[in-house]
């Protein structure tokens, strides 16, 4: 199984780490991918996301145009983020392969 969490509100953070933490403990062995797109990019700045973004074995995906929207270098986010050209174009891109589609 693959699902994507889509996320475009910094204000949400807690309830996809909630989410994905929930699903973890139920099918430890599905692959997430969490993509950031709008004002949720600044998310992967905040403290505490940090640990999350750290500590849990999914891939993080940043919209390179949300980026630039919000004025944050790609420098700046943690390592195990990867910046995407368009994070429409990544969901896209994702559901085409298989992953189901979660908005939060």
């Amino acid at each position: 199984m693959q699902v994507v969490f889509h996320i475009d509100d910094v204000e949400r953070w807690g309830r996809v780490r909630a989410n994905v933490q929930n699903l973890l403990k139920e099918t430890p062995t599905i692959q997430i991918v969490i993509t950031a797109n709008s004002d949720a990019v600044k998310g992967y700045l905040l403290e505490d996301n940090q640990a999350f973004i750290a500590d849990t074995p999914i891939a993080f995906h940043a919209c390179r145009n949300a980026l630039r929207g919000q004025a944050i270098a790609e420098e700046q986010l943690p390592q195990q983020v990867t910046v995407v050209p368009a994070g429409v174009l990544n969901l896209v891109e994702l559901q085409t392969k298989g992953y189901s589609y979660i908005k939060v």
